[in-house]
C-alpha cells in the first residue's frame, strides 16, 4: 500500500477500514462504507484496507479486532474504534473533523 501514506497525509479526514475478508461485523461494515462514501463525496476519503494482505500496516497501527476503524488527519489518527459502527455515527466523526 505505497498510496497509504499519501491518502492519510492528505489534507481530506481519510476513514480507514482495516478489516478481514472471514469477519462478519466487516461484511455488514462494508454496504454502510459505501453508503457513507457517496454522502460525504469529495469532502473526505474512505479507504479499506485488507488486514490479511496488509499485515505489516495492521501491525503498524495495533489493529487487534476487526473491523478497525481510524479517522486520520494531516496523517495523524485523530480517531478510532473497534466493532460495526453506524453511518451516521462515522459522518458525524467525518464532519466533526473537517
Amino acid at each position: 500500500m505505497n498510496d497509504f501514506e499519501k491518502l492519510i497525509n492528505d489534507s481530506k479526514p481519510t476513514l480507514v477500514d482495516f478489516f478481514a475478508t472471514w469477519c462478519g461485523p466487516c461484511k455488514m461494515q462494508g454496504p454502510i462504507l459505501e453508503q457513507l462514501k457517496n454522502e460525504v463525496g469529495d469532502k473526505a476519503n474512505v479507504v479499506k484496507v485488507d488486514i490479511d494482505k496488509n499485515q505489516a500496516l495492521a501491525a503498524q497501527y495495533r489493529v487487534q479486532s476487526v473491523p478497525t476503524l481510524i479517522l486520520f488527519k494531516a496523517g495523524q489518527p485523530v480517531w478510532r474504534t473497534a466493532g460495526l459502527q453506524q453511518g451516521d455515527t462515522l459522518k458525524a466523526v467525518i464532519e466533526q473533523n473537517m
